[in-house]
């Protein structure tokens, strides 16, 4: 029987050579390289086969930051245009024109939210500036760690926290026109 399985794999005269070796040789036809019979599912845990049940569809990615503009950000399947912010599940316009703006007040939408968010990151143009000292400490009270970044940075940490599954937000303000952007 072993020398018909392991013959498929061999030209004719192998097989021939087989047969006769193992008559010559026993020891190569030992009980641990041939089995005599088929195994069953219960019998060896490499035959077992492992199967997933998916329970609940999670949701797609389609909060993913794919571009930025002097304009705006392409967010899924969403164009939006202006500072927005981005609160899973959903994209809303952010009332602010630059980082001066951005104020206890404006960021009420972030700190209002249920189920509470861990991160808020936020991207407030194209370099790094100082937020009011007020409104960080207040978010500090509210137990929401804020990432500041220039929007290009936010952008990419929101992704990675969003796809990690984190309860993060963002607060994204578009990047000034730069000589980049005209070449």
């Amino acid at each position: 029987m072993a020398t018909v399985r392991y013959g498929r794999l061999l030209p004719r005269v192998a097989q021939h050579s087989l047969r006769l070796a193992s008559q010559r040789y026993p020891g190569l036809m030992s009980p641990a390289l041939v089995r005599g019979h088929r195994l069953a599912p219960t019998d060896d845990e490499l035959y077992q086969r492992t199967t997933v049940s998916v329970m609940q569809k999670e949701a797609d990615s389609d909060l993913l930051i794919h571009s930025y503009s002097s304009r705006g950000f392409t967010i899924g399947r969403n164009r939006v245009l202006g500072p927005c912010a981005v609160l899973p599940p959903a994209i809303l316009q952010w009332n602010v024109g630059s980082y001066k703006d951005i104020s206890v007040e404006s960021l009420a939408l972030f700190y209002l939210l249920e189920p509470r968010i861990e991160v808020l990151v936020l991207g407030i143009g194209g370099r790094v500036e100082r937020l009011d000292r007020n409104v960080l400490d207040f978010l500090r009270k509210k137990r929401i760690a804020v990432e500041i970044q220039d929007t290009p940075n936010a952008c990419a940490t929101f992704n990675f926290l969003f796809s990690e599954r984190r309860a993060v937000a963002a607060g994204l303000i578009p990047p000034p026109i730069s000589t980049k952007d005209r070449l």
